[in-house]
């Protein structure tokens, strides 16, 4: 079902889709960034909660820095000083966040009215076309975005396509708070991960992939979020929570994580066929957002599990555990995320 949410400030018009419903997965799409705005689904208490968070309306969205909900291109998470080298050539993007390019520049994906190709009862295609040089990145790309909901489920299909060399890497930057509000702090979280990269005080990988045995970031087996945020490791300290990038163990389309509330008692696994997933646990999140529920979000409201390419791949391109997130002409991008929620016994 197609609704108008607002307006642009030019005039044209944001409309939500709501996708499946009760008694399974209940989600509210926006054509604004192609973001989760609600995703209500049936707790394990049996109470129907939203675990999603969103803006309140149109001109929340277009201020907002936190990327809620959305998915984020032309290149997710960072690229060191906005610059790589492609074929030779140095290609310079726009930067926004100390220095670096982060989540496809200051006016990236998530800030775009994509196009509704297609929908039903349960899924819809939304479609955005981002032209040669928009915020430096060479080529037209066409995105696509699938979304579909069954019972418990919802599924992400990114694909796109260039008409010149190129890099992409998209995903979704949905928050997640299975209580439905308050914090996530006693969730517990699970990451099949056996290294993570380390970052400089922007946010750039520093180094090889490095063990996560004996660290913070060894979440093989579930942790308390609370007790990750506030773990003395010096990674975690400088950046006053995770904002990191563990290297999922396994390929395919696999479980990458698993994140679980006893409170409501309900559990939702993520799955990617994704190198990567950035960890984060809503660190600038500092109380100067409102939310959709008219609250001020907080570090500790929700956390984004984002499935992705590493962060600043393009300028490692070749070198081993580094997958290319270069696309050609001919070739086709694609990336899978599903969200499978369920109740804890």
């Amino acid at each position: 079902m197609l609704t108008t949410f607002g307006d642009l400030p030019d005039g044209r018009p944001v409309h939500r889709l709501l996708l499946g419903g009760a008694p399974g997965v209940e989600l509210h799409l926006l054509t604004l960034g192609s973001a989760v705005h609600r995703l209500v689904v049936t707790a394990g208490d049996g109470v129907r909660r939203d675990v999603a968070l969103g803006y309140p309306d149109v001109a929340a969205y277009l201020a907002g820095t936190d990327y809620l909900g959305a998915v984020v291109g032309r290149y997710a998470n960072r690229i060191a000083q906005g610059r790589f080298e492609l074929d030779g050539a140095v290609v310079q993007v726009a930067t926004h966040d100390r220095g670096n390019s982060l989540h496809g520049g200051p006016d990236g994906f998530d800030r775009r009215v994509w196009d509704v190709a297609e929908e039903g009862p349960t899924y819809a295609v939304l479609r955005l076309v981002s032209p040669h040089g928009d915020q430096g990145f060479p080529g037209t790309l066409v995105a696509e975005a699938r979304w579909e909901v069954e019972d418990e489920t919802v599924r992400l299909s990114l694909s796109a396509t260039t008409d010149r060399t190129t890099v992409v890497n998209l995903s979704s930057h949905a928050y997640l708070n299975l209580d439905g509000g308050g914090s996530v702090d006693d969730h517990e979280l699970r990451v099949p991960a056996s290294s993570y990269l380390p970052v400089d005080g922007t946010g750039i990988p520093l180094s090889e992939h490095t063990p996560v045995d004996g660290t913070a970031f060894d979440l093989r087996e579930p942790r308390r979020v609370g007790d990750v945020a506030r773990d003395p490791h010096p990674q975690v300290a400088a950046a006053q929570g995770l904002d990191h990038d563990v290297v999922v163990d396994g390929d395919g389309l696999r479980t990458v994580a698993e994140l679980t509330s006893s409170r409501t008692r309900t559990r939702v696994r993520v799955l990617s066929d994704q190198p990567g997933l950035q960890v984060y646990l809503g660190n600038f999140l500092d109380g100067t957002t409102v939310s959709r529920a008219g609250t001020l979000l907080r570090q500790g409201d929700g956390i984004a599990l984002e499935p992705q390419r590493h962060p600043d791949t393009p300028n490692h391109e070749g070198e081993p555990g580094w997958p290319s997130a270069v696309l050609r002409p001919g070739e086709t991008y694609r990336s899978t995320i599903a969200w499978k929620f369920s109740a804890m016994r």
